[in-house]
């Protein structure tokens, strides 16, 4: 007899509805899975037989094929235990008089029946609603995170035998419901705040701007200056998340595995540090069984890649394209997985190995060859990458005590003024904000005046700079007429801006 139910695959954060066919019919014992799948759905024979028996049902004792369709997608996880599971107690007449065509089954078995939660259910239920599916049934454990979604029902269940009651109709699951808006409002606190920071108006002016642009920031001082303790408080000044934002970030943290069961909602801009000796799979994504990275991770928020230099070259190089396209492409020989990575990178190093060079000759012991040696880790393209460059000095001791009034709740005042007036001025041209613009819309929207072509044209000259180098001066200078509530980029704005380039010369000329 045969039998169909559905799942879902993932390609990438998508969900991909998938057709899970049981055929039973004499001839020799035996269980096949055809349909590409990969060594956990094929290990899923073995746990499917023994939740069926250890649930009191009968498991065949006949010829078994159970194929996955379509089937030139590859099929991995062990969320595929569930539906396979009920299509054979479909297709033995085990279950009777249900039509499972209405419905999605994801789950991992664990040998006894009980089902375990498994990863990527957000974009799965999204997947099922889109292809008209009306109900959806996961492990209870995953049941909040597919609640996210709307119009479809959700059915959290704990065991095999929850899900034969509730098919059957002997004792239906309740329906789980989540309060969208409430839960996201709920969790929108950070537990830092940048008036905890002393000194430093430097890095905090140019954070501000950071923030208000979107701009890529490498900030460069030496030990307990305070780089970390910034960065950590960047995402404070951002703008709140849209529930749209929320929910493809969400959909990220999902496919990774790393949603908490008790908030299954990403509310609050991610804040990224991965250690420096990650790999550049950790960092862009991808391997044997692909996975987002650490800048995916960061998705509409922050990714912090502390002590810089320490990072290994191919992972620092394996982003320079997708910091500039804002996604990351995974090629594989059966698949091709997109992530999104539309990210501010902040970086930190320090000036030299030892870390006091230029501020401290007295500390600082590292010969001119060696300073030269630790910067040249970071290449001139990737250099290029980071929008603003900021000097982070050592904190005053006058400075500990005196009192800061500029919240994060105050910046972020000045930031989302900033954004709005960017996304006034950039309505119907697909981007939201400057460290977006590019080509044709540079030079629409970031026109110099006599004077400033004259500014400009001296420090092109005089710091070398790279033609990329010369269009995120006109960037951040357009950020900081935003921020000024100028129409026009003027004198003080570009200045500023220039400013942010110096350390080209400084250190790395």
């Amino acid at each position: 007899m045969l039998s169909q139910v559905k799942s879902c695959a993932l390609c990438g954060i998508e969900g991909n509805i998938i057709t899970v066919e049981a055929d039973i019919s004499t001839g020799l014992p035996a269980f096949d899975i055809v349909g590409l799948p990969d060594t956990t759905v094929k290990e899923a024979k073995e746990r499917v037989r023994s939740a069926i028996k250890n649930t009191e049902f009968e498991f065949p004792s006949k010829k078994t094929v159970i194929n996955l369709a379509p089937a030139h997608l590859k099929k991995e996880g062990t969320h595929y235990d569930l539906p396979i599971a009920v299509a054979i107690l479909l297709s033995s007449g085990q279950i009777k008089g249900v039509n499972a065509d209405d419905y999605a089954f994801l789950g991992e078995l664990s040998l006894s029946g009980e089902l375990r939660a498994v990863s990527g259910v957000l974009p799965s239920a999204i997947g099922a609603k889109e292809a008209n599916i009306k109900n959806i049934i996961v492990p209870f454990d995953n049941a909040k995170e597919a609640a996210l979604v709307e119009g479809i029902n959700v059915y959290g269940a704990k065991s095999l035998k929850d899900v034969y009651y509730h098919l059957t109709g002997e004792a239906p699951i309740q329906k789980t419901t989540v309060d969208v808006i409430s839960f996201f409002n709920q969790h929108k606190k950070y537990d830092v705040d940048f008036s905890e920071v002393k000194g430093q108006e430097n890095v905090k002016r140019a954070l501000l701007i950071a923030a208000a642009g979107g701009h890529n920031t490498l900030i460069i001082g030496s030990p307990g200056s305070g780089k970390t303790m910034l960065a950590e408080r960047l995402p404070t000044i951002l703008p709140d998340m849209t529930l749209e934002e929320a929910i493809e970030v969400t959909k990220i943290h999902s496919v990774a595995n790393i949603l908490s069961k008790d908030c299954p909602l990403v509310s609050h801009r991610p804040f990224r540090s991965p250690h420096h000796s990650a790999s550049a799979i950790a960092l862009v994504g991808g391997g044997h069984n692909s996975k987002p990275g650490e800048i995916s991770l960061a998705h509409n928020g922050v990714l912090f890649l502390d002590e810089f230099p320490e990072f290994k070259k191919d992972a620092i190089e394996a982003m320079r394209q997708p910091i500039e396209d804002g996604k990351v492409v995974v090629s594989r020989i059966n698949a091709t997985n997109e992530y999104p990575c539309s990210c501010m990178l902040v970086a930190a190093m320090n000036p030299c190995k030892c870390g006091y060079y230029g501020e401290d000759p007295s500390r600082c012991k590292c010969s001119e060859k060696s300073v030269q040696s630790y910067l040249s880790r970071i290449s001139g393209p990737i250099l290029d990458r980071f929008d603003i460059q900021v000097t982070s000095p050592s904190v005053k001791y006058q400075d500990l005590y005196k009192k800061n009034d500029e919240t994060s709740e105050v910046l972020r005042e000045r930031v989302n003024n900033a954004r709005k007036i960017q996304q006034l001025r950039y309505k119907g041209e697909n981007i939201t904000k400057n460290a977006d613009l590019k080509g044709a819309l540079l030079e629409k929207y970031c026109k110099l005046s006599y004077d400033c072509q004259k500014i400009m044209k001296e420090a092109f000259n005089k710091m070398n700079l790279s033609a990329r180098a010369y269009t995120k001066i006109l960037k951040v200078a357009r950020t900081i007429a935003d921020l000024a509530g100028k129409q026009d980029i003027d004198i003080d704005s570009l200045a500023e801006a220039i400013s942010y380039r110096a350390l080209d010369r400084n250190f790395f000329s």
